[in-house]
């Protein structure tokens, strides 16, 4: 069985890239699934939410891709062990150039989020153009699908986006809604899928879909002009 590679990248920051690959990599992981997470980034987001995570929690191996000092062993830390059978990569905000045609080779599918603001939008857009130039995403090779993320569909922005897609005939695959649940399972190195189902049951519902088209199931096909009543329901925000 071959690994599984899923860029998540937008080079706009804050769409909320290391959310979606860290609740990806620990979604597999609950499944018993080998999965590596490996962060592009400086900053290192996804391995320190990955160095947080207890010792009784679904073992993820992490990998690092962020371009190292002069001398430094890269290679060695982006080491990802043989049975990995999913590698989920977290990419830096900015990326470009070499280091983004590294990432883009890697992939087998990518997962660009996107907050549904005219600023995120433009950004995006001409992002997601340069995408579907690539030669290997052209020729089938590597799946894209766009995420709205921190979305309300009262937004002024969300039925523009829906447009855009349309023109592209880019796959909206998931409407993550804003929810404070995101930013504790983040604080506390654990997934939405590792948390309490009763209290994670609407955010779970919002990204399994995302998390079926990665791994390859599809099980549930969501058109940009789609809507069901769970994705569509706004999530109370609460406190921690």
């Amino acid at each position: 069985m071959r690994m599984n590679t899923t860029l998540v990248i937008n080079p706009k920051g804050g769409s909320g890239k290391t959310t979606i690959a860290v609740n990806l990599a620990s979604r597999f992981a609950s499944e018993n699934i080998a999965t590596t997470l490996m962060d592009y980034d400086p900053q290192g987001s996804s391995l320190h939410w990955l160095r947080s995570r207890v010792p009784s929690a679904p073992k993820i191996y992490g990998a690092n891709g962020a371009p190292g000092r002069f001398g430094h062993l890269r290679s060695f830390e982006m080491y990802v062990p043989p049975q990995t059978r999913h590698l989920i990569i977290d990419a830096p905000a900015g990326a470009s150039g070499i280091l983004m045609q590294e990432m883009i080779e890697r992939a087998h599918c990518i997962v660009v989020p996107v907050v549904p603001s005219p600023i995120d939008l433009h950004a995006t857009g001409n992002f997601i153009r340069e995408l579907l130039s690539v030669a290997r995403v052209r020729m089938g090779e590597i799946r894209v699908a766009v995420v709205a993320n921190k979305v309300r569909v009262s937004m002024p922005a969300y039925q523009p986006l829906l447009h855009f897609l349309g023109t592209l005939n880019v796959r909206l695959q998931a409407r993550l809604l804003d929810s404070d649940v995101y930013v504790r399972a983040c604080e506390t190195g654990i997934g939405i899928f590792e948390m309490d189902p009763h209290q994670t049951l609407a955010e779970r519902r919002q990204f399994a879909p995302l998390a079926e088209w990665v791994s390859g199931e599809d099980a549930l096909r969501i058109a940009p002009h789609e809507t069901t009543d769970h994705e569509v329901t706004q999530i109370r925000r609460v406190s921690f």
